[in-house]
């Protein structure tokens, strides 16, 4: 142990030790790997990164031992998502010189996860996936600190996400996509000129796959597009006709989807479906295999059903490791001003070919984020309140979920929860807006604030009042 971790590991290059000297030597070298100690074998990639001139940096970039030591000391960066893309992301940062880390997952391990999800085992089954994450990383990557959250995005503060100076999101669901970007623009802080602080601005590292096909994107809040500036390009899932699920299915999705939305409330009124529960998942699934074998419908399987019902699609193995990757290159780039840094979206089409390419998405003029510009919406006096609600919620601009709205005396107008709160105001939804104005609530031109689950800020939209609905 007197020789230095490199001296070591040279031994282990070309030489002809039976396979348990082998073993004890990485064992020694484990060992040195200390928090202290950064000049270990696993880093020598990164001292070339770091440490030497380079043509493709930005003016700002300083290479030294000094910026070495502060990426490795100081960095903090938080991950969300311990799935399929997120365990690759944890190794890959761990791996890229990230000491300091946290991840955030609320699911539980199954059995269908392991053909992907490699830092879990059989006898993981049941464990949370933060948990096992953070101690596989730990226990494999020697000097690296793996903080686990097992809970929901939502459940945490602003004060929590404060504390990273990169976001990266590894997220199987649009609902949890926009709350993120709506979290990250919230942190900005503005100077006495009302510019946006530098150190407040931290960026979000978006990744996404479906199948062979995946993307990664850099979203700096305020700068760069942001998620909700291209909300309306974003795939739907599940969407179907409820004739069609009710009375004519033709694909396995509408057996699930019959199951989920109509067979679940007559057995169960009133509970509400853990898609996080086996069990729930199980009841849907069989239901769904029912009817599809009643129609001769063939393809409803579990993952099928979980798909469906969550929101989610399939992923491959190959193309999480590509696209997570990607991402953890540009949470390097964004803490060391290393290399350039993406600008800003990148895909890749492995159904057609191994190739990628990158497009510099625009920001959104209205966009409900990131634009200090109010979205306008025009409909007739006699669209009803109810309708209004009706239009943010299924209108792809908007898509919010359950949206509470304000006028701008901040009276209610409509609020769903708490129950005492709505049974107060619900009278409201079925006036239309010309009664409206005639109670003095809104006018033609007026501002509705709109406060939605899927947004941590509340939105201002502009009314307007017309005889032709646009």
């Amino acid at each position: 142990k007197q020789k230095t971790a490199y001296e070591i590991s040279a031994c282990l290059v070309g030489s002809e030790m039976c396979i348990r000297d082998r073993l004890l030597l990485i064992d020694i070298i484990q060992e040195m790997e200390t928090e202290e100690n950064f000049n270990v074998p696993r880093y020598q990639d990164i001292d070339k990164l770091l440490l030497r001139p380079s043509n493709f940096a930005p003016q700002d970039f300083e290479p030294g031992i000094e910026l070495k030591t502060m990426f490795m000391q100081y960095s903090k960066i938080l991950v969300i998502g311990a799935g399929g893309l997120g365990c690759e992301i944890l190794k890959d940062l761990a791996l890229s010189g990230f000491r300091d880390i946290h991840v955030i997952d609320m699911d539980k391990i199954e059995l269908t996860n392991l053909n992907r999800q490699f830092l879990f085992r059989e006898k993981d089954i049941g464990r949370y996936k933060a948990e096992v994450a953070a101690e596989f990383v730990e226990k494999r990557v020697k000097g690296v600190k793996v903080t686990p959250h097992k809970c929901k995005i939502q459940d945490l503060d602003k004060e929590f996400y404060e504390q990273f100076q990169v976001i990266i999101a590894g997220l199987d669901n649009m609902e949890a996509r926009r709350w993120i970007n709506s979290m990250v623009h919230s942190l900005v802080e503005y100077d006495d000129e009302n510019k946006p602080l530098r150190e407040t601005i931290r960026p979000l590292i978006d990744g996404g796959t479906e199948g062979f096909r995946g993307q990664a994107r850099i979203i700096w809040p305020f700068q760069s597009a942001c998620f909700e500036c291209t909300i309306e390009t974003v795939k739907r899932v599940g969407n179907y006709n409820f004739c069609t699920i009710a009375e004519t299915p033709r694909k396995p999705e509408h057996c699930i989807a019959y199951a989920q939305l109509i067979q679940w409330d007559k057995e169960f009124p009133g509970k509400k479906i853990d898609t996080d529960s086996p069990q729930d998942m199980q009841w849907i699934f069989k239901k769904a295999e029912e009817r599809a074998q009643k129609y001769g419908i063939v393809g409803v399987t579990y993952m099928l059903t979980l798909g469906v019902v969550k929101n989610i699609i399939p992923n491959i193995a190959s193309t999480n490791a590509l696209i997570s990757a990607a991402c953890v290159n540009e949470a390097f780039k964004a803490m060391t001003f290393c290399s350039q840094i993406l600008d800003n979206y990148m895909m890749f089409m492995g159904q057609t070919g191994i190739y990628t390419m990158t497009d510099a998405i625009q920001r959104k003029e209205n966009c409900l984020v990131c634009s200090v510009k109010a979205t306008s919406i025009q409909f007739t006096p006699e669209t009803t309140l109810n309708e209004v609600i009706e239009h943010l919620k299924t209108n792809q601009q908007f898509s919010l979920q359950q949206p509470s709205l304000l006028n701008e005396k901040e009276q209610i107008l409509a609020i769903f929860n708490p129950p005492q709160l709505y049974q107060l105001h619900k009278d409201k939804l079925d006036l239309t807006l010309k009664e409206l104005e005639e109670k003095g609530y809104i006018n033609s031109g007026c501002k509705l604030y709109v406060t939605d689950i899927s947004l941590v800020n509340q939105i201002a939209i502009l009314l307007k009042l017309s005889l032709i609905h646009i």
